[in-house]
């Protein structure tokens, strides 16, 4: 008897007996389903963690200003502004691993276009910021060294507040006030969504670093050279940790710290903060499946359970069967092909049940989802391998029966 024919009285045999067959596919249906839309929601979070990474800008190190005590109370980081622009150009020169090292001033305040008006975060940056955070301009130019030297009143919009300010009027050309500084745009920022702490990255306005200390934001009267951050991208290929550790020691010595002395700056390693949660992401991914795994278990016993039944109520056709010259290895595969034909059907159901899944989760819980080719294959070899496993018991019970005692069966 050759497999197709084996499949054919496979196909029969479940067909007598649809609505048993239905349920035992049930439980199969119900597990590829939910591993398929479990491990979606799990690369969706994935996914959403590496676009933060992306977004950040890659092997980047955030030095901020440290922070201040008064009176035995410490009023926290950025407080007192310790480092300066003098610093990070030290970084670029001294540190080899260093590819650009971008100081920033930070603040926020209402700007006014016509008769509109919107609150925003003001930055003053250089212009390697925008290398150092992957940034590029869709429309218009960067801040260049010209802006920084002369303090231009130029400015850089991000998306959320160039859509706040002109709508969908064109932004480049257009005359904002700054408390009550007229500022020119220059450009519109590329989008870059949420950070990692859910802040909106397109709500700010870039400005020469210049222009924000001696128009908008001010000076520190200690040093007018100070600034709020140091945006440190790390070449390529770098150790991110040794990096940290040489950009540490520079600062510790420029600012003639002792070795008892703490930091007074703070270093923020950030693709090693959202490599943990990217990591985390990836055990969440896990556990979902494993979760979902179980209901393709349950299926499994299921079809065992069936395919015991379906043997003691055909004991007398497989005896027959036996007799007439079939022997134990057609037997076995004969019930061997049924159990893995209904975990395939079951599986092909699933699939589409997945699919449909993950594609309702992202429309009504608006969770992002994302399906790889390969989670559809893994569950679905995984259901195969349930019909095999689960099935072979039974197969195996059909083809020891005795012919003739199976031909005594009532």
């Amino acid at each position: 008897m050759s497999v197709w024919q084996s499949v054919r009285i496979a196909v029969r045999s479940l067909r007598v007996n649809k609505l048993r067959s239905a349920l035992t596919m049930l439980g199969i249906i119900i597990g590829v389903s939910a591993v398929i839309a479990m491990v979606g929601v799990g690369a969706g979070a994935q996914a959403r963690v590496a676009e933060q990474i992306q977004s950040l800008g890659s092997n980047l190190i955030i030095a901020l200003s440290g922070s201040a005590t008064a009176g035995g109370i410490r009023l926290g980081t950025g407080s007192q502004l310790t480092i300066s622009e003098d610093d990070a150009n030290a970084i670029a020169r001294e540190i080899p691993s260093v590819q650009v090292a971008a100081s920033s001033v930070r603040g926020s305040a209402q700007v006014v276009y016509g008769n509109l008006n919107w609150s925003t975060v003001i930055q003053g940056v250089t212009p390697v910021y925008f290398e150092a955070r992957d940034w590029p301009v869709v429309d218009g130019r960067q801040i260049s060294a010209e802006d920084v030297d002369g303090a231009t009143k130029v400015a850089l919009v991000g998306q959320t507040t160039a859509l706040n300010l002109f709508g969908e009027a064109e932004s480049v050309g257009q005359i904002i006030r700054i408390k009550k500084v007229p500022f020119t745009v220059i450009g519109m920022l590329d989008r870059k969504g949420q950070s990692s702490w859910g802040q909106d990255q397109d709500d700010v306005i870039l400005i020469p670093i210049s222009t924000a200390k001696k128009k908008v934001l001010g000076t520190s009267q200690a040093n007018p050279r100070a600034v709020g951050s140091i945006s440190i991208k790390i070449r390529a290929g770098e150790d991110m940790a040794e990096a940290e550790s040489q950009i540490r020691a520079l600062l510790r010595q420029r600012h003639r710290l002792q070795p008892f002395q703490e930091d007074d700056f703070w270093l923020r390693n950030l693709s090693e903060v959202l490599q943990t949660q990217e990591e985390s992401s990836k055990v969440m991914t896990y556990l979902l499946a494993a979760i979902a795994s179980v209901s393709l278990l349950v299926g499994g016993i299921g079809i065992m359970n069936i395919m015991l039944v379906s043997v003691t109520e055909r004991t007398r056709e497989i005896g027959l069967r036996m007799a007439v010259g079939a022997r134990r290895r057609h037997i076995l595969l004969q019930f061997l092909i049924e159990a893995v034909t209904l975990s395939l059907i079951g599986g092909i159901v699933g699939i589409a049940f997945g699919l449909g899944g993950s594609r309702a989760i992202s429309y009504f819980a608006e969770w992002r989802t994302l399906v790889a080719p390969g989670a559809i294959v893994l569950a679905f070899g995984f259901a195969a391998g349930i019909g095999i496993f689960f099935g072979f018991y039974p197969a195996r019970k059909a083809s020891r029966l005795d012919p003739i005692e199976a031909l005594r069966y009532e």
